[in-house]
């Protein structure tokens, strides 16, 4: 996956669209689907939560399901772009301690997913207005350069394929 620049004020725009259409569709949908439950099947004893579950269940499906189905709209384009760089990047991070130790032995596709992993970062923090840990991402960039300048190794993060990751 190609890091790719976002316009910031686009994705927070439709990914405030996507989280309010997702909240009120599981209100309304939850709340219509166990009302016509409770109407339909009535309870004596007037516990209805196993009804309000099943709505609440329903309508979380059928939201995944349009979401999986208008991911490749040009409306959710950056939002799905987004989501995907992050689960690239969780993959990463779930390798990370053995990554920073094969990077310090002078492991070149180590070194590429670490500056894959840094440079994504750097984008979703800027993204989401995370700048409090980006003087730690400072310091493990300057780590990884020093790694790059001491093995002689020159990256391109766009030469980067999650196939990497296998061998750690």
């Amino acid at each position: 996956m190609q890091l790719i620049d976002v316009n910031k004020a686009r994705y927070r725009k439709h990914l405030n669209r996507v989280i309010w259409g997702c909240i009120a569709g599981l209100a309304i949908g939850s709340l219509g689907i166990s009302q016509i439950l409770i109407a339909l099947f009535p309870d004596e004893s007037g516990r209805h939560f196993h009804w309000n579950l099943l709505g609440v269940l329903v309508t979380s499906v059928t939201i995944g399901y349009v979401l999986s189905q208008y991911r490749s709209h040009e409306f959710m384009r950056e939002v799905t772009y987004v989501w995907e760089l992050k689960q690239a990047l969780n993959k990463i991070n779930r390798k990370l301690v053995k990554l920073k130790q094969a990077a310090s032995q002078g492991n070149v596709d180590a070194m590429l997913a670490l500056q894959y992993s840094y440079a994504g970062s750097r984008l979703l923090w800027k993204l989401d207005d995370n700048t409090i840990v980006m003087e730690e991402l400072a310091v493990e960039q300057a780590k990884l350069d020093g790694l790059m300048a001491q093995y002689q190794v020159a990256l391109n993060i766009e030469d980067y394929n999650e196939q990497v990751l296998k061998s750690f």
